[in-house]
């Protein structure tokens, strides 16, 4: 490999996913200004729609955040009333959030948004299943977890 020329940019299979996810960004502000939500807290709704009042370690490991950048995220949220913080009742070093009914109720405001990303992707239902799984499969195959 070491006679082989450096490939282009556009050659790049990791400069090809990072263009993609600017345009996703792209894509997702005019969907997320219309609710007020920066793309980050999108996600934490994402997860508490699916499963509500967890532990603020538990957020950060499901969107891979850390807790110096999901802490300052949730404390916007609850300045807005759209979710709520309090110590775990049974280990008072774990903080839980909560939904308020605000915060449930952007749900039904952002039902329209993921059918919008697939219809701007080109890809059917099940193309874009594909593409997802293969995504997944190679974070974790650069992680160096095996997919489960």
């Amino acid at each position: 490999m070491a006679d082989q020329p450096m490939p282009h940019i556009d050659q790049m299979l990791c400069f090809a996913v990072y263009a993609a996810g600017h345009a996703f960004t792209r894509f997702y502000k005019p969907r997320l200004d219309a609710l007020d939500l920066t793309y980050p807290q999108y996600l934490v709704f994402l997860v508490l729609w699916e499963r509500d009042d967890i532990t603020v370690k538990a957020l950060g490991d499901k969107l891979f955040l850390d807790s110096g950048t999901i802490t300052p995220l949730i404390k916007r949220l609850e300045a807005r009333g759209l979710v709520q913080r309090r110590r775990d009742e049974d280990d008072e070093r774990q903080v839980r959030i909560r939904l308020t009914s605000e915060g449930r109720a952007l749900e039904a405001k952002a039902l329209a948004i993921p059918l919008a990303v697939v219809e701007g992707t080109g890809l059917s239902l099940e193309g874009a299943e594909a593409l997802r799984r293969e995504l997944l499969a190679l974070r974790a195959r650069l992680d160096g977890v095996e997919e489960r």
